[in-house]
């Protein structure tokens, strides 16, 4: 049988005697245990003091009514736990990101589902409804009757979305652990979807959202802020989490939010990144933001001229390279210095045989690191480009400017 949270609030409780014990005013979910389980509910009578109902003391349950299998005895007085999850206060009327719609939703109502145990019954929640029956049975709740509400919501659209997606926007540091330790699926979003949803969120509820990713995702997520949100962002984080995150971002990125920081902010947070991270991101910062080098990423791919397409197929799949990333192959002469870029896709098309030299792209481009960004952007339109190499005084190969990063700086202006 289906059932909702909102049928269930204030129900009646009678043990199994038929006496009357209490009405429910919450329930409980133990993520530790079972993270979709009602384990407890929450009674309440008069002046007395509250009793909790296990799942499986619970016989029966129905819209306004649920009835036990034991005596009021073996009920259990309350007592708060930090490690429970509140149905009412977590989850009705919080706010929830909408993984497949893409924005922020509110929560109306939980549907629950009956499941035999031993006898009994016990409650699973399934999903919560963000849509307007959800919104009808809390506006009709305790006015008119349960089948009532249910006739009239069959004639509105359904809204809802699986528990397993559910992902609250939590600022509170201790509720957010309990969630996330079933609720991670905010990854599945894309970076520029969920930076768009936090813009429209408060400053609590933003941290929130990062301190529940991994630290690779909260990265994505903070090259795509608006940089006034990515600074107040990184500025309340612990500067291990917040370096931690740094450590995960590309090297222009990592430079690009640093520079925005005050300066003693910027060098504890390069002080708790890797040596060598650090040093990357330290290089970029010596460059001015509207040069050539304060666009480029330090962080690309380059490979002998001289090398065929299947040994360097072969070195690629020993490496940890960022395949999404991963355009165009760099390549050096014999002095190490930059000879021209093959587009992977032309690489893949190749003979296993055939030498790098021979699939490289004409004209050859380059530009020196203190080239002015105007420089670049018409070489990116001139040529149609996707990706620019950036050379040193000795021509060797120091970074690269993706279109992406030409199209952020553009629309920035």
């Amino acid at each position: 049988m289906q059932l909702y949270a909102t049928e269930l609030m204030g129900a009646e409780t009678y043990d199994d005697q038929g006496n009357f014990v209490g009405r429910v005013r919450e329930f409980f979910i133990e993520p530790a245990d079972q993270s979709n389980r009602i384990a407890r509910f929450l009674l309440s009578r008069g002046r007395f003091q509250p009793l909790v109902a296990r799942y499986d003391q619970v016989a029966t349950v129905a819209p306004g009514t649920i009835r036990l299998n034991c005596s009021e005895r073996a009920l259990e007085l309350y007592q708060p736990n930090e490690g429970w999850l509140a149905v009412r206060k977590d989850l009705l009327d919080q706010q929830i990101i909408d993984t497949k719609g893409r924005k922020v939703v509110r929560v109306n109502d939980v549907d629950l589902t009956e499941q035999r145990n031993n006898g009994g019954v016990e409650l699973r929640l399934t999903q919560v409804d963000v849509g307007l029956p959800g919104a009808v049975r809390r506006l009709l709740q305790g006015v008119v009757s349960a089948s009532m509400v249910r006739k009239l919501q069959r004639k509105l659209p359904q809204r809802t979305i699986l528990w397993e997606f559910v992902n609250l926007i939590e600022p509170d540091p201790l509720r957010r652990v309990k969630l996330r330790i079933t609720h991670e699926k905010l990854e599945d979003l894309h970076p520029a979807d969920l930076a768009e949803i936090m813009e429209s969120l408060s400053a609590a509820e933003r941290q929130g959202i990062i301190a529940s990713l991994d630290e690779e995702m909260a990265g994505k997520v903070l090259a795509e802020l608006d940089e006034r949100l990515t600074t107040q962002i990184v500025e309340k984080l612990d500067p291990e989490k917040a370096a931690d995150i740094l450590e995960e971002m590309a090297p222009d990125a990592a430079a690009d939010l640093l520079a925005e920081l005050p300066k003693e902010t910027s060098e504890e947070l390069l002080e708790e990144m890797p040596g060598q991270e650090a040093e990357d991101v330290r290089e970029l910062l010596a460059f001015d933001r509207s040069t050539a080098g304060g666009m480029m990423n330090t962080d690309f791919v380059f490979i002998g001229e001289s090398a065929t397409r299947e040994e360097v197929l072969e070195w690629m799949r020993t490496q940890d390279l960022n395949f999404d990333a991963l355009d165009t192959i760099v390549l050096l002469d014999t002095s190490a210095q930059f000879s021209g870029i093959v587009p992977v896709a032309r690489l893949l098309m190749s003979a296993p045989e055939q030498s790098l030299m021979d699939l490289k792209l004409e004209p050859l481009l380059s530009v020196p690191a203190g080239a002015d960004e105007s420089e670049v952007f018409e070489l990116f339109d001139k040529y149609n480009l996707r990706t620019l190499t950036v050379v040193d005084e000795h021509q060797r190969p120091i970074g690269t400017i993706a279109v992406d990063d030409v199209v952020s700086r553009l629309v920035a202006k």
